[in-house]
């Protein structure tokens, strides 16, 4: 049985929600909340205040929030945190949560939420926001922005045509020594976890094991993998995209570290942050407006130009040299599937990595 965020004359609903979309796209979140309470007879937009449990630093999205609420007048009060506490806090808040969305750094948490029965189905005209390979196929959440998989090199040392097509090819000895990773990490675990789902258990402990053997620097995060790659502490690393551009930001265009990109398979596997809403929401409404914002064009390009990810709409260019989206070989995976955090990190302790 599925469950919709929109009751009552289902019709006259949808037709709103048709409108609402089409203004939003054209005219900007603005217009779109006039338009909107013109259509649904209010003198005022919406004026209730929504409760938002964020995985998301506030680095990230704070500067969002508060366009969003000097645009729309409406009040956000939203709750930072871990994606993976506070999924936790959702499974044991249950139906009884305050919550109205629930904004995930990772697809692993949104995944976790959404396979204990608590988001409810997002309007189709919202999930066409993205393309649906960004979006869960039951229509209960959606990705917000991208983060790719890649490796990070120093361009000093290594040569793009040393580098292999795919993620197996650094359990080639002629690695060891040389390479970074950050096993505690969650993008990483997240990485793994798709792994699991792509080539199975077994190829992804061969994996591990092969890495293992060629001895990687151990860090803790994904920024100083980089920096070690630009200082030559090591020659690869794997990470996140746009932690070089954050370092290139910061230590100036010739900073000797290059992306490489990957071709299929999980070393290829983009990451999304995703936004869902709770199926237990007294407003819904309001709580789909805030999502919409988050795909807008003007969203969009605040993700692709101040935290250098990848945006998830056709209409707005990833940052500087960035491929397109659709440019990329990522592997076909389903986003509801990501949610075995548990399996993963029972895998990297059985191999001493935890």
């Amino acid at each position: 049985m599925q469950h919709h965020l929109y009751r009552g004359n289902r019709r006259t609903k949808v037709q709103v929600i048709n409108t609402q979309n089409r203004l939003a796209r054209r005219f900007g979140l603005g217009l779109l909340l006039g338009a909107l309470a013109l259509l649904t007879g209010c003198g005022d937009p919406p004026s209730e205040e929504i409760t938002v449990y964020c995985g998301r630093n506030e680095s990230l999205i704070g500067q969002l929030v508060k366009d969003y609420e000097t645009t729309t007048r409406l009040k956000v009060n939203v709750r930072y945190g871990k994606s993976g506490e506070l999924a936790a806090t959702l499974l044991a808040e249950g139906d009884k949560s305050p919550a109205d969305v629930f904004i995930a750094q990772d697809i692993g948490a949104m995944a976790a939420v959404d396979q204990a029965g608590l988001l409810g189905k997002l309007p189709e005209n919202s999930l066409k926001n993205v393309p649906a390979a960004y979006r869960a196929a039951n229509g209960n959440f959606m990705g917000l922005s991208g983060r790719l998989r890649t490796v990070v090199y120093n361009t000093d040392n290594v040569k793009p045509a040393d580098l292999p097509d795919t993620i197996q090819g650094f359990t080639d000895p002629k690695w060891k020594g040389r390479m970074g990773w950050a096993p505690l990490n969650g993008s990483f675990q997240l990485f793994v976890t798709a792994m699991r789902e792509l080539e199975g258990e077994e190829k992804t402990k061969a994996w591990l094991q092969g890495i293992i053997d060629n001895e990687p620097k151990e860090f803790p995060k994904n920024t100083p993998i980089v920096a070690a790659a630009g200082d030559g502490d090591i020659d690869v690393g794997f990470v996140n995209h746009y932690y070089l551009y954050r370092l290139k930001k910061e230590r100036g265009p010739d900073f000797p570290a290059a992306n490489h990109y990957l071709k299929g398979g999980p070393g290829a596997f983009m990451n999304l942050a995703s936004g869902g809403v709770l199926k237990s929401t007294t407003k819904p409404r309001e709580a789909v407006i805030f999502l919409d914002f988050l795909t807008s064009t003007k969203a969009q390009k605040y993700f692709a130009e101040q935290t250098y990810e990848f945006p998830l709409s056709d209409d707005v260019d990833p940052y500087g040299d960035l491929p397109k989206p659709s440019d990329l070989e990522t592997p076909e995976i389903k986003l509801s599937d990501l949610g075995d955090l548990k399996g993963t990190l029972a895998l990297l302790e059985e191999l001493g990595l935890l």
